[in-house]
């Protein structure tokens, strides 16, 4: 599903905005940072989120990055599909993601403050990408 312009595309950590649908129809859009699993997009969140609970109710989303005017690179790539969720068992992917971001130093304070956080996986199962501008 992804090709490997998009692979390369997705290798840089650009931040992400997911957009799930609240319980009375509305879109609920936020910033966020993620990372590719085969042709997966992985997204990590506290249980407590409004996020988790919008994909609890309805597993449909998308996920759209880039598109930045100031990065140089006005385009991006919309992903549409829908999310499994799962808990991340030894925070696994919370590290992966929190190095993909932060310098060592400050991955490392980040990941002792949420050691103790119920962390899950949300997985966007790819079902439609497309460029936009």
């Amino acid at each position: 599903m992804l090709n490997d312009a998009v692979r390369e595309f997705l290798a840089t950590p650009r931040i992400a905005r997911l957009g799930t649908v609240t319980e009375d129809g509305y879109p609920h859009v936020v910033p966020l940072w993620f990372d590719v699993d085969g042709d997966d997009l992985v997204i990590i969140s506290d249980i407590k989120t409004r996020k988790m609970k919008n994909l609890q109710a309805n597993p449909k989303g998308s996920v759209q990055v880039g598109g930045d005017p100031g990065s140089g690179d006005p385009a991006g790539w919309l992903f549409t599909g829908e999310f499994e969720l799962s808990k991340d068992e030894g925070h696994a992917w919370t590290e992966r993601i929190t190095h993909r971001y932060e310098t060592p130093e400050e991955a490392e304070e980040h990941l002792k403050l949420w050691r103790n956080d119920e962390i899950w996986l949300l997985r966007l199962k790819v079902k439609k990408s497309i460029k936009v501008w």
